[in-house]
Protein backbone atom coordinates (compact mmCIF):
# COMPACT_ATOMS: atom_id res chain seq x y z
CA UNK A 1 0.00 0.00 0.00
CA UNK A 2 1.57 3.22 -0.81
CA UNK A 3 2.10 5.91 1.67
CA UNK A 4 0.59 9.03 1.28
CA UNK A 5 -0.22 12.66 2.66
CA UNK A 6 -2.93 14.51 3.70
CA UNK A 7 -1.39 18.19 2.87
CA UNK A 8 -4.80 19.83 3.67
CA UNK A 9 -8.00 19.48 4.29
CA UNK A 10 -10.89 21.84 3.77
CA UNK A 11 -13.98 22.19 5.37
CA UNK A 12 -16.89 24.91 4.09
CA UNK A 13 -19.78 25.55 5.24
CA UNK A 14 -20.27 28.05 2.47
CA UNK A 15 -19.74 27.92 -1.51
CA UNK A 16 -17.64 31.24 -1.76
CA UNK A 17 -17.29 31.38 -5.53
CA UNK A 18 -20.52 33.08 -6.33
CA UNK A 19 -20.75 36.13 -8.74
CA UNK A 20 -18.30 36.45 -11.92
CA UNK A 21 -14.71 35.70 -11.36
CA UNK A 22 -13.97 39.37 -13.06
CA UNK A 23 -15.36 40.44 -10.03
CA UNK A 24 -12.11 40.01 -7.90
CA UNK A 25 -10.97 37.43 -5.05
CA UNK A 26 -13.86 36.68 -2.78
CA UNK A 27 -13.09 36.30 1.23
CA UNK A 28 -11.41 32.89 1.30
CA UNK A 29 -11.22 32.19 5.10
CA UNK A 30 -8.21 30.15 6.44
CA UNK A 31 -10.93 28.72 9.35
CA UNK A 32 -12.24 26.22 6.05
CA UNK A 33 -8.87 24.33 6.77
CA UNK A 34 -9.10 21.72 9.39
CA UNK A 35 -6.94 19.25 10.50
CA UNK A 36 -9.35 16.49 10.42
CA UNK A 37 -12.63 15.76 8.94
CA UNK A 38 -15.36 13.31 9.94
CA UNK A 39 -17.08 11.98 6.32
CA UNK A 40 -20.18 10.10 6.45
CA UNK A 41 -20.96 7.21 4.03
CA UNK A 42 -23.66 8.34 1.39
CA UNK A 43 -23.70 12.60 2.82
CA UNK A 44 -20.36 13.60 2.56
CA UNK A 45 -18.47 15.62 5.33
CA UNK A 46 -19.99 16.81 8.46
CA UNK A 47 -19.90 20.65 7.94
CA UNK A 48 -19.42 21.04 4.21
CA UNK A 49 -21.60 23.11 2.19
CA UNK A 50 -22.02 19.67 -0.21
CA UNK A 51 -22.99 17.54 2.81
CA UNK A 52 -26.40 15.39 2.91
CA UNK A 53 -27.40 17.68 -0.45
CA UNK A 54 -28.78 15.19 -2.73
CA UNK A 55 -27.79 16.69 -6.08
CA UNK A 56 -24.52 16.34 -4.59
CA UNK A 57 -24.39 12.86 -2.63
CA UNK A 58 -23.26 11.06 -5.60
CA UNK A 59 -20.11 13.61 -5.66
CA UNK A 60 -19.84 15.06 -1.93
CA UNK A 61 -15.91 15.10 -1.49
CA UNK A 62 -13.06 16.16 -3.54
CA UNK A 63 -9.82 15.00 -3.69
CA UNK A 64 -6.80 16.67 -5.59
CA UNK A 65 -3.26 15.81 -5.57
CA UNK A 66 -1.16 18.60 -4.78
CA UNK A 67 1.37 17.58 -7.24
CA UNK A 68 -1.66 18.62 -9.91
CA UNK A 69 -1.70 22.30 -8.90
CA UNK A 70 0.59 24.88 -10.46
CA UNK A 71 2.14 27.73 -7.90
CA UNK A 72 0.91 31.27 -8.35
CA UNK A 73 3.41 33.93 -8.64
CA UNK A 74 1.78 35.49 -4.85
CA UNK A 75 0.91 33.26 -2.10
CA UNK A 76 0.57 29.65 -1.57
CA UNK A 77 -1.52 27.71 -3.81
CA UNK A 78 -4.20 25.21 -1.52
CA UNK A 79 -7.62 24.13 -1.03
CA UNK A 80 -8.88 27.48 -0.02
CA UNK A 81 -8.20 28.51 -3.80
CA UNK A 82 -9.64 25.39 -5.21
CA UNK A 83 -12.46 24.24 -3.11
CA UNK A 84 -11.54 21.10 -3.06
CA UNK A 85 -12.14 19.20 0.36
CA UNK A 86 -8.67 16.81 0.29
CA UNK A 87 -5.14 17.81 -0.77
CA UNK A 88 -2.81 14.78 -1.19
CA UNK A 89 0.69 14.30 -2.02
CA UNK A 90 1.91 11.10 -3.73
CA UNK A 91 -0.83 9.37 -5.75
CA UNK A 92 -2.09 10.78 -9.09
CA UNK A 93 -5.83 10.72 -7.99
CA UNK A 94 -7.37 11.89 -11.01
CA UNK A 95 -6.01 8.18 -12.43
CA UNK A 96 -8.29 7.00 -10.38
CA UNK A 97 -12.02 7.64 -12.06
CA UNK A 98 -13.78 4.08 -11.98
CA UNK A 99 -12.37 2.62 -8.97
CA UNK A 100 -12.80 2.28 -5.21
CA UNK A 101 -10.36 3.82 -3.60
CA UNK A 102 -9.30 4.14 0.46
CA UNK A 103 -7.46 6.46 2.76
CA UNK A 104 -6.39 5.40 5.83
CA UNK A 105 -4.84 8.67 8.37
CA UNK A 106 -4.55 6.43 10.82
CA UNK A 107 -8.14 5.62 12.60
CA UNK A 108 -9.41 2.74 9.80
CA UNK A 109 -9.74 3.24 6.18
CA UNK A 110 -12.49 5.90 4.84
CA UNK A 111 -13.73 3.99 1.17
CA UNK A 112 -14.63 7.07 -1.92
CA UNK A 113 -16.26 5.79 -5.30
CA UNK A 114 -14.13 8.21 -7.68
CA UNK A 115 -17.29 8.90 -9.81
CA UNK A 116 -15.88 12.10 -12.22
CA UNK A 117 -13.34 14.65 -12.51
CA UNK A 118 -13.69 17.90 -10.94
CA UNK A 119 -13.57 19.74 -13.70
CA UNK A 120 -11.54 23.56 -13.32
CA UNK A 121 -14.02 26.35 -13.25
CA UNK A 122 -12.98 30.52 -14.54
CA UNK A 123 -12.47 31.03 -11.08
CA UNK A 124 -9.17 29.17 -11.46
CA UNK A 125 -7.78 32.18 -13.57
CA UNK A 126 -9.06 34.58 -10.50
CA UNK A 127 -7.71 32.77 -7.55
CA UNK A 128 -4.39 30.71 -8.44
CA UNK A 129 -3.24 32.97 -11.24
CA UNK A 130 -3.81 33.20 -15.13
CA UNK A 131 -3.70 30.19 -17.17
CA UNK A 132 -4.16 28.14 -14.40
CA UNK A 133 -7.58 26.81 -15.50
CA UNK A 134 -6.07 25.69 -18.78
CA UNK A 135 -3.19 23.63 -16.49
CA UNK A 136 -5.25 22.16 -14.50
CA UNK A 137 -8.08 20.42 -17.25
CA UNK A 138 -7.18 16.80 -16.55
CA UNK A 139 -5.53 17.77 -12.88
CA UNK A 140 -7.94 19.34 -10.79
CA UNK A 141 -9.15 16.48 -9.04
CA UNK A 142 -12.12 14.09 -8.39
CA UNK A 143 -15.14 14.13 -7.17
CA UNK A 144 -15.88 11.28 -5.68
CA UNK A 145 -19.06 9.31 -2.94
CA UNK A 146 -17.85 8.65 0.21
CA UNK A 147 -18.78 4.85 0.72
CA UNK A 148 -17.81 4.30 4.46
CA UNK A 149 -17.98 6.49 7.53
CA UNK A 150 -14.88 7.53 9.26
CA UNK A 151 -12.25 10.60 10.19
CA UNK A 152 -9.37 11.95 7.95
CA UNK A 153 -6.51 14.24 9.63
CA UNK A 154 -3.98 16.19 7.82
CA UNK A 155 -0.66 13.91 7.46
CA UNK A 156 0.72 10.81 6.74
CA UNK A 157 -1.97 8.60 5.21
CA UNK A 158 -2.43 4.79 3.69
CA UNK A 159 -3.61 4.84 0.30
CA UNK A 160 -5.43 1.75 -1.79
CA UNK A 161 -7.67 0.96 -4.41
CA UNK A 162 -10.52 -1.52 -3.51
CA UNK A 163 -12.25 -1.82 -7.12
CA UNK A 164 -10.47 -1.14 -10.10
CA UNK A 165 -12.91 -0.30 -13.09
CA UNK A 166 -13.72 -2.67 -15.69
CA UNK A 167 -11.83 -2.45 -18.90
Amino acid sequence: MPHVEIVQLLVSPVHRFEGRPGDGLPELPAADLVTSAEIRAGLGIVGDRYFNRPAHRNASVTLMAAERLPRPAKGQADLLRTRRNVLLRGVDIDAYIGSTVFLDSGTGPVEFEVRTAARPCAWMDTTLGPGAQRALRGGGGVRCRPLTDGTLTVGPALFGVREAPDT
